[in-house]
Parts: structure tokens; sequence; C-alpha cells
């Protein structure tokens, strides 16, 4: 399938205290266009805030694009591109063969990136990369005012 169009998603997650409140950040870049997206939880982990800001920013989509994914999560990118194969084989087990934690999450992230062609590319955190500083205010701005539920 060919994509005319290539979006963006720049994603991160933050947690103060782990478990605790926590918020997600997306950046959509697309055609000259951006649209920015937040929210944040009481009670998270970081993990679930990285996984969650993808699922946020591939929900926002309307069209199945090309999109290149930039976090600065290891945890999210290896999940997506070489773990969660490995966990499907295995019924949503590790190699340990204890259940997959936030399989729920992977779960939901695996079933929407499904109609689009998806890069995942990793980036370092806090060196000055503008889209993942970003992205990162976002998230911790998000802790502020986080709804009731967990998350």
């Amino acid at each position: 399938m060919t994509h005319k169009k290539t979006i963006y998603m720049y994603t991160d997650g933050a947690c103060k205290g782990n478990p605790g409140p926590g918020g997600w950040g997306v950046l959509l870049r697309w055609e000259g266009h951006e649209k920015e997206l937040s929210g944040g939880v009481s009670h998270t982990t970081n993990n679930r805030m990285e996984i969650t800001a993808a699922i946020k920013g591939f929900e926002a989509l309307k069209k199945p694009f090309h999109v290149i994914v930039v976090t600065d999560s290891t945890y999210l990118k290896n999940g997506m591109t070489r773990w969660l194969p490995e966990w499907q084989k295995r019924e949503w087990q590790t190699a340990q063969k204890k259940p997959v934690q936030n399989v729920d999450l992977w779960m939901h992230l695996h079933q929407i990136v499904a109609p689009y062609t998806v890069e995942w590319q990793w980036v370092a955190a806090h060196k000055g990369h503008p889209e993942n500083e970003r992205v990162d205010v976002l998230a911790k701005n998000a802790i502020k005012n986080p709804s009731k539920k967990a998350l």
C-alpha cells in the first residue's frame, strides 16, 4: 500500500512517582500543520503513559497514512518492533512465562496501528531534540490536571 502523506508523531509519557500521577503528550505534524494532544491520570506508571501517548496519537488520525513515530521510550519502540510478535506467539506471556505488563494497552495499540505503515524511531530524552522536549513539557503539564480514573 502506497501512502502519499507522511505524518510525524512525537510521543512522550511522564509520571511523578512510579506509580503515581501521570501524563502523556503527542505532537502530530503533517504538511505544515501541527496538532498537540495531552492528558493525565491520577494513578499510573511511566510505561503506561508512554504507550497511551502513542494510542492517543493514532486515535487522532483520520486516514491510514505512513506514520513515523518518534519516541524517547525504548520500552515503546522495542515493544512494538521486537517483543510484540513474540508475546503474541506465547499468548501474551514473556520469555520467562510471566504475563506481559500493560497487556491491555499493548493489545489496543497493536490493533489501532494495523491500518498504518509505521516506522518507530528512538531519540535520546532531554538531549535538545525540539519535538521531544515539546512533548515532554506536554506530558509533564498534564500531570498537574489528571482525571480521577487510573490508567
